[in-house]
């Protein structure tokens, strides 16, 4: 369990990687963007023009992708699956619908391979410092062997089930509460500026008050910027807080809270701040409060 073939080297797949390679282990990696590739490069490990070649004599492949499409295509369109050689795992850990992952799941294990259902949680911050929460759905024996892995890139391993999708849930329901907690800082911050508060002590009172959250103490600095670092774009949360809600409609699960929040960063897209710091969806609050930029 030593090669590791990763698809998916952006601002999470990057830094997973270099913990990956700081334990020991040869990562074979691969990504459409050639700045990706050379990072990859430079930290020690190989790159691939394709996954396929990637995953050839690989004992594991994570997919970092972005979507459940592009897990797909990664591993049917691309061939990444077949190259595997038999028996080795596929680890899914995008955030991806929890029907979705199910689907590939069953192709991946028509194939002769294994499969993870283990989607992340701790963001670009846990990435960066081997930290991140795994949620892992597998057979116990499956998730027993790769459990090395995770514990090379996080500190909280969680089996969370074997049913193939649980991962996906328990992923789906954390950033239901990442997406509403960010949404409802934004408004509470709105507030504040709107009626003309100091926002840095309002910020300060706040993240040391029962109204604090994980969420307000990491996006509520950079609510209080005009243009912050990206460290997880607004449209990610468009994608997740869609995901949600997809959860809730098969489910019949009524969501009126996530759907408001969802809307708050569709809106924010849709103004073409898709690619902004997801702290960002405040200007949304601006917006319809006739208000203009940081306070």
């Amino acid at each position: 369990m030593k090669k590791i073939a990763f698809a998916g080297l952006g601002a999470m797949g990057l830094p997973m990687v270099r913990n990956l390679l700081a334990k020991g282990f040869e990562v074979r990696g691969h990504d459409t963007s050639k700045k990706a590739l050379d990072a990859c490069e430079a930290a020690g490990g190989q790159v691939f023009a394709s996954a396929a070649e990637a995953a050839a004599d690989a004992d594991v492949l994570i997919l970092m992708v972005v979507n459940a499409a592009q897990a797909e295509a990664v591993l049917f369109d691309g061939g990444a699956v077949g190259a595997l050689p038999e028996k080795a795992i596929v680890c899914l850990m995008a955030t991806c619908p929890p029907g979705a992952v199910e689907q590939i799941a069953e192709r991946v294990l028509a194939a002769g391979r294994r499969f993870v259902d283990a989607p992340v949680s701790g963001g670009t911050a846990g990435a960066k410092s081997g930290s991140l929460t795994v949620m892992a759905a597998a057979p116990r024996a499956t998730f027993d062997h790769v459990k090395p892995v995770f514990d090379a890139i996080g500190q909280r391993i969680f089996h969370v089930g074997e049913k193939y999708g649980q991962g996906a849930m328990f992923k789906t329901v954390n950033q239901l509460l990442c997406g509403v907690h960010i949404a409802v800082t934004a408004e509470a911050f709105a507030l504040a500026a709107k009626v003309g508060v100091d926002m840095n002590i309002l910020l300060d009172i706040m993240s040391g008050s029962s109204a604090s959250s994980w969420m307000l103490k990491d996006r509520g600095p950079r609510m209080l910027e005009l243009d912050p670092e990206v460290t997880s774009a607004v449209d990610i949360f468009v994608k997740d807080l869609g995901i949600v809600l997809e959860a809730g409609k098969e489910k019949k699960a009524a969501l009126p809270i996530a759907a408001v929040a969802h809307q708050m960063f569709l809106a924010a897209s849709g103004r073409g701040e898709g690619p902004a710091d997801d702290s960002q969806v405040i200007r949304s609050y601006y917006a319809v409060n006739g208000m203009r930029g940081a306070a």
